[in-house]
Order: structure tokens, then C-alpha cells, then sequence
């Protein structure tokens, strides 16, 4: 009995040391007191326990009454952000009520009894409400596809234009509860820290073509998920083996040909784009270099990981395009963003867009592409009426420091640009952020899509959560697009743009800006230093400039939207975007002349080199100390706007927190939480969208209407990728498939598996 009093004097003791410490700093700070005075109850009530006075008991009660008072005021009837502020002294007022502690005390039991009561049925009945919460719209109901609407996939997007919608409507709203795996085929490759099957398979002419690692395409029978051939590109032991790829492109020959009537392209790691016969799995030999165009050529000196395609060529009017990823963070001088167009049956080089030379389209002798452009990584669309492939740009390396920076390479950072795909000349260009310091390249594969006005536009969702409407034609913007001022500042031989652009048509999905009351963890201790960390920030909301001081990067460098884009209903005129809210604290770190550059891991924080400049890069996310995320949730939400008046009907947190906990421990609470998340949307006639992307490692189906779930499966790893459906025209029936890999930036575990889902076989 003696012991377990000494205990609890001695548990709170502790604590209330570190809330005095913490609370004092961040008083000093301009933060709450709230930690400050708690610190000193609790302190109180260790004393009076280990006395055995009945003012431990009453003092505890009344500290917990006034947090759940201060709680309620700051955070409202939010469940996730009142969870770390009353579950641990909840449960710790508990402790008060053991009859060894009780006796101690002497106290009644209410005084502390009551407010742990009013704690726990706060929070059980604001979790009850937040889970139960939907819009209580109609539910979308089942429309009819236009006649001829197509029943495979055969663009990354679905079609050329990536709108990730399915015409298709075997799996509907009254059908989707009795969806079953119907196959899963697992890889030999084996999973790993680069493998995260970002891949969204094709699905043509019975097949399914997946893009497993870089280099390796397997082709899988639609019904049963039986591996038919498999194309292997890198060699064996490739220091780039393992390699990410999102994805191939497809294209059908108008004329007949001995071989490749259909053909795959993908890019690899080493510089290679690949031409495949997608009949026979083997490298189409009239294509460049028996199968292989050199995307090295031209290209200047280059090391193993400076220039790595990931994402696929896109196949426009006879002619693949392809761009590829350039190390961001490497050096001032990185090799060339360069958009290359060829043949689509001979490999030809048909034209070159360097934005260093944006008005030449092919090298001269003894040139070389303009080094240090922006490169385009993402995933392009295209309008083959117009002969335009629109490419969205990323920075001129490195991403957090512009000293060196070259006008023409800062004009073309963060745009769209639609390219003529028979000539390679620039037919117009639009700028999504002025002079980024922050990596916000345009991720996500632009959209082309008719508005229900019937005027052609293009849609760009961005990093920042701005999702921008152009007239695809022009390039000019439908919905206005104003300047804002913003913050100023920053480092020795930097600058900063004044105003940055904002759309007045759809609203941001980035999330309001941080305040202390938004920090989180997952008890006070870790919340209190989570405000500790913000009040000591350099943090002015949007577009605060890096500096030599921990910086606050919100929306970071994972979005807003990423790669994984947006769908559209164009049946129904809907748009699904799912985003994340996640901040990076970042710092640029002074270099010493002569100092050699650092990169890689160093206590924990992540250092970006960016050799040349005077300033190495650090950055790690906004975390506890205990790794729980200093933001309250949601960290993914899905949301669904109306395209005609470009309002939101509905958006809800993303996924549970079952693959979320403290230390990369997974808490196996099915909880809605909103949890991080890479990947995209599939909408269908069906009613419904599918997504899965998020860390709880599930497939969800939504009505598209109303956000209500329909259907959910367990995944064996994060599906960070694409979910795609198609009708197999041997079986009939309709599948939806989504690869099932793990990825670097979500914690859980990885997987080579790519799940196929289907109605029961009749």
C-alpha cells in the first residue's frame, strides 16, 4: 500500500517537474501558461500524497476540471485534439480512485471520481459523433456509360487526358459490400527501401501490364493474375536496381507490323527508355538501339543517380514523351531537365524542350542540354486534337537555395507548359508559384477535362493545395488567378518573391495555417513540447522563407496534392482530391569554405548537400519527441468538389489510425483518423471511389456523393499507388486492382503484392 502512494507522488512528481520546466519556457515564449500552472498542481498533489492529505485528491480533481474547460476552449468538440489533452490525466486521476490511494487521501471519491467521469464521456461521446458524421447528401446513383465508353485501362490516367475515371458500373453502390479478393500476385522482386510499387497497372487486350521496379514490367493474365512474361531492363547487380516506377505507356501502330503491333515504354534508371512488344515481352528491335533510345545523349558528364526517370512516358499523336527526375538537393550545377519527344514505332529523337533554350528544338553540334533546369518527374497528359502534351516542372536545383539560379531556369520553375508534340515548340506556359524556395513542384499529373460549360480546360492541382483551372487551349486561367503578398525574408545571397498566386475558383486544400492550439501529440508532455518547438520556430504561415533558424514548411514538400493527383466524375461533373497536412521543420545549415558537402542521415535529421552553395540543407518532420506528429489530424482528408461551381460537397478524413503510433509502432486502432498518405483516386459509373494511399494499409470505397464508406479491405502493405478497374473481355467481369507495396516516407511494412478485387464469379 505505502509503495504504490510513493509511486504515484513520485509519477507525479516527475511530471509536474517537466510541466514547471517546459511550462516556463513556454511562457517566455508568448505560449500558453496553461502547462505552467498545471505543472505546479500536480506538483502540489505529489506533496500532499506523500503527506497523506486529502487536498492531493481535491487539487488533482479540480486541475482536471479546469483542463477540461481550457481543453473544450481551445480544441472545441474536436476528438483528436482533446484526446492528448484529458486521456493521460484521465487516466492518472483513475489512479486516485485505487483503495490504497483512496485510503491515503481521504477524500470522497467524487472529487476526483467527477471529473474523470466528465473527461471519459467527453471523449468517448465526441469520438462516437466524429466516426458516426456524414454529409447526409443522396447517395450517387448508378448512371449509364456513354455508348462505346471503354472498359480497359490504358493510360496511366485511364485516359490520355487523366481524369482516372472508369465508365463502368458492374460494382456499384448496391454491389460493392460483397467485393472479394479475387487474385493477389506477389513479385520476386523483393521489396525493399526503394521498391514502393507506386505503379498504376495497364489493363489492354486481356493482360495487365505492371511496372514492378524500374526496368521490369510483368505482364499478368486479367482473370487470374498468372504471370505471362516478365522484361527485365536494368542488369543484374545495377546500383539502381530496385528503383521506383510509376508506371508505362501503351501505344497501338495504326499500320500492321511484324512485331510490336502494341507496344510498352517505360524509362529506366540508367537512361534508357524501352520499347516492348507487349505480345511477346521482348524489346522491340526497330525501336532506336534494338529496343533502347540513350536518354543519356546530350546530357553532359552525369553520375549514377543524378538523372533517374520514375514516373512514364506519355504517348501523344505517334510520339512518347519523357522527362525525368533530377536529384533536387544535389549540386547548382545537376544535369538537365530536358522533355524529349521520339518516334513511337523507330525511337528517333523527334525534338528536345530545353527551357534553356526554349525556342530550339534539337542540338547543334557539340551542344549539350542546359544544365541545371527545372525537370519534370511527374506524370504528363496530353490532348491529341490539339497536338499538345502538357508537362508540369519542378525547380532549378538545388530546391532551398537560389543564389545561383538563372533567370530562365526561375521562369519556367513550377509550370505547366504545353508542348507541341509535332514540333517540340512551346505553345504556351503558366506559372504556379513565384520563385520557389520550398520544392513545391507540380507532382501531380495535370488534368484535361470539359467543364460543364463545354469550355476545354485543364486542371493543376499543386503541392500547395491550390488547384488551378487554365483553358487547355491557351494556357490562359478560366477561374481568375490573384497575387497575395507574402512573408519576406531569409538568407544571405537569397531572395524572395513579393506576392505568390492564388486561385479564385476552387478553395485550397492545404489547410489553414498552424497556430500553437493546433499542436498535438500524444500526451501533454509531448504536446507542451510540440508548442515549444512551434513558439521557437521561424514560422510567418504560407511561404515563410528558410533561414538559418528551424523553420516551419507547411504545406511541406509531400503537399497538398501530390503525385497521385485528381479523378473526375465526368459523368456527374465531380471532382475527388485527397491531400495531406504535414509540416517539415527545415534549417539551412551555414557551410564553412572548403567544408565539403553532407548528406544523409545525421542525428536523425535529414541533410540535403546542395554542394556549391554556402548553405547545407536539414529537415525533418514537425514531430514529437516521442515521433508522434506535433499537428493535430487529419493528416490525409479526401474531399470531392462540384465542377460547375467549383464548391466543396463534402470532405472527411482519410483513412484510420490503426498503421499510426508513437516510435513507428503501429496502434491497430480502426479509428477514423485521417493518416498520411501518397497515391490516388479512382472514380467509376458505379457511384463510388476507391482509393487507398493511406498508412492503415486498407482499399476504401466511397459513395462519390456523400463520402460515405461502402467497403474497405485489409491491404498486406501501404497501397501507395493508383487503384485502376477494368471488365476483362474473356470473363466479363469487372476488377479493380491496386498495388500494394509499403513506401519510404509512411512506416509499416512492405510488400511486392498486387491485389485484384471482384464481385463473387456467378
Amino acid at each position: 500500500m505505502k509503495y504504490t502512494v510513493w509511486l504515484l507522488a513520485l509519477l507525479l512528481a516527475l511530471v509536474g517537474l517537466v510541466l514547471i520546466i517546459g511550462g516556463v519556457e513556454l511562457v517566455t515564449l508568448g505560449g500558453s501558461a496553461y502547462y505552467l500552472l498545471t505543472g505546479l498542481a500536480v506538483m502540489v498533489c505529489a506533496v500532499g500524497l506523500v503527506r497523506h492529505q486529502a487536498y492531493a485528491a481535491k487539487i488533482y480533481g479540480a486541475m482536471l476540471a479546469a483542463t477540461i474547460i481550457w481543453s473544450v476552449w481551445e480544441a472545441g468538440l474536436d476528438n483528436w485534439a482533446l484526446m492528448p489533452r484529458l486521456a493521460g490525466p484521465a487516466l492518472v486521476g483513475l489512479l486516485f480512485l485505487v483503495p490504497a490511494i483512496h485510503r491515503a487521501t481521504g477524500a470522497r471519491r467524487w472529487w476526483v471520481g467527477g471529473p474523470v467521469l466528465a473527461a471519459l464521456l467527453l471523449l468517448l461521446g465526441t469520438t462516437v459523433l466524429a466516426q458516426s458524421q456524414e454529409s447526409g447528401l443522396p447517395p450517387a446513383a448508378t448512371v449509364t456509360p456513354p455508348a462505346g465508353a471503354p472498359t480497359d485501362w490504358r493510360n496511366w490516367g485511364n485516359d490520355l487526358g487523366g481524369t482516372r475515371y472508369a465508365a463502368i458500373q458492374q460494382i456499384n453502390l448496391a454491389t460493392v459490400s460483397k467485393l472479394k479478393l479475387a487474385w493477389r500476385y506477389d513479385s520476386d522482386v523483393p521489396p525493399g527501401k526503394l521498391v514502393s510499387l507506386e505503379a498504376a497497372p495497364l489493363a489492354v487486350d486481356g493482360r495487365l501490364y505492371m511496372c514492378i521496379e524500374s526496368g521490369t514490367i510483368a505482364a499478368l493474365d486479367q482473370d487470374t493474375g498468372k504471370r505471362i512474361w516478365e522484361y527485365r531492363g536494368l542488369p543484374k547487380g545495377s546500383a539502381l536496381a530496385g528503383w521506383k516506377c510509376r508506371g508505362i505507356a501503351y501505344y497501338a501502330a495504326k499500320q500492321p507490323k511484324s512485331e510490336c503491333q502494341r507496344s510498352l515504354y517505360l524509362s529506366t534508371a540508367i537512361g534508357q527508355l524501352i520499347a516492348i512488344d507487349a505480345d511477346t515481352g521482348r524489346a522491340c528491335s526497330k525501336f532506336g538501339d534494338n529496343g533502347i533510345a540513350d536518354l543519356k545523349a546530350g546530357m553532359g558528364p552525369l553520375h549514377i543517380d543524378d538523372a533517374l526517370p520514375t514516373s512514364p512516358p506519355t504517348v501523344v499523336n505517334g510520339v512518347v514523351v519523357v522527362g525525368q527526375s533530377i536529384s533536387d538537393f544535389g549540386s547548382f550545377d545537376s544535369p538537365s531537365g530536358v522533355i524529349r519527344g521520339y518516334d513511337a514505332e523507330t525511337g528517333a529523337l523527334r525534338w528536345a524542350w530545353d527551357a534553356g533554350r526554349p525556342q530550339q528544338t534539337m542540338l547543334k553540334p557539340g551542344q549539350t542540354y542546359t544544365s541545371d533546369t527545372p525537370n519534370a518527374w511527374g506524370v504528363f497528359s496530353g490532348d491529341e486534337k490539339l497536338g499538345l502534351v502538357y508537362v508540369g516542372t519542378g525547380n532549378s536545383p538545388p530546391d532551398y537555395f537560389s543564389g545561383f539560379r538563372s533567370k530562365i531556369a526561375d521562369q519556367f520553375t513550377d509550370n505547366i507548359v504545353a508542348i507541341d508534340v509535332a514540333t517540340g515548340q512551346l505553345r504556351w506556359s503558366f506559372r504556379t508559384v513565384n520563385h520557389d524556395l520550398w520544392d513545391y513542384d507540380i507532382a501531380a499529373q495535370p488534368v484535361t477535362v470539359y467543364l460543364p460549360t463545354g469550355q476545354p480546360a485543364l486542371i493543376v492541382p499543386t503541392k500547395r493545395g491550390e488547384i488551378f483551372v487554365l483553358d487547355r487551349r491557351t494556357g490562359v486561367p478560366i477561374d481568375p488567378v490573384i497575387q497575395k503578398r507574402v512573408p519576406q525574408g531569409g538568407v544571405k545571397g537569397e531572395w524572395n518573391a513579393p506576392s505568390q498566386p492564388y486561385t479564385t475558383g476552387f478553395p485550397s486544400v492545404a489547410g489553414q495555417d498552424l497556430r500553437e492550439t493546433d499542436m498535438w501529440g500524444l500526451t501533454p508532455l509531448d504536446q507542451m513540447a510540440c508548442r515549444i518547438q512551434y513558439r521557437r520556430a521561424n514560422y510567418q504561415g504560407q511561404f515563410t522563407p528558410i533561414t538559418t533558424r528551424p523553420t516551419i514548411t507547411y504545406p511541406a514538400v509531400g503537399g497538398g496534392i501530390n503525385w497521385g493527383s485528381v479523378s473526375i466524375d465526368t459523368q456527374r461533373g465531380l471532382m475527388v482530391v485527397n491531400s495531406l497536412h504535414f509540416a517539415n521543420i527545415n534549417r539551412l545549415v551555414p557551410r564553412k569554405k572548403g567544408e565539403p558537402a553532407k548528406s544523409g542521415f545525421e542525428g536523425g535529421v535529414i541533410m540535403f548537400p546542395q554542394a556549391g552553395t554556402p548553405y547545407t540543407m536539414a529537415s525533418f518532420p514537425f514531430l514529437s519527441p516521442i515521433y508522434a506528429p506535433c499537428q493535430k489530424p487529419p493528416y490525409g482528408t479526401i474531399h470531392v468538389f462540384d465542377l460547375k461551381t467549383r464548391k466543396l460537397i463534402w470532405s472527411k478524413p482519410l483513412g484510420t489510425a490503426e498503421g499510426s503510433g508513437p516510435l513507428g509502432w503501429a496502434s491497430h486502432i480502426p479509428l477514423r483518423m485521417g493518416a498520411p498518405n501518397f497515391g490516388g483516386a479512382l472514380t467509376t459509373a458505379g457511384g463510388l471511389t476507391f482509393i487507398a494511399a493511406s498508412q492503415d494499409s486498407r482499399i476504401h470505397a466511397y459513395d462519390t456523393a456523400n463520402g460515405r464508406e461502402m467497403w474497405s479491405a485489409k491491404l498486406p502493405a501501404v497501397g501507395a499507388a493508383m487503384p485502376i478497374s477494368y471488365v476483362s473481355s474473356r470473363s466479363g467481369r469487372q476488377y479493380v486492382v491496386i498495388a500494394a507495396g509499403g513506401h519510404f516516407a509512411i512506416p509499416g511494412p512492405s510488400a511486392s503484392a498486387i491485389m485484384a478485387y471482384a464481385l463473387p464469379d456467378r
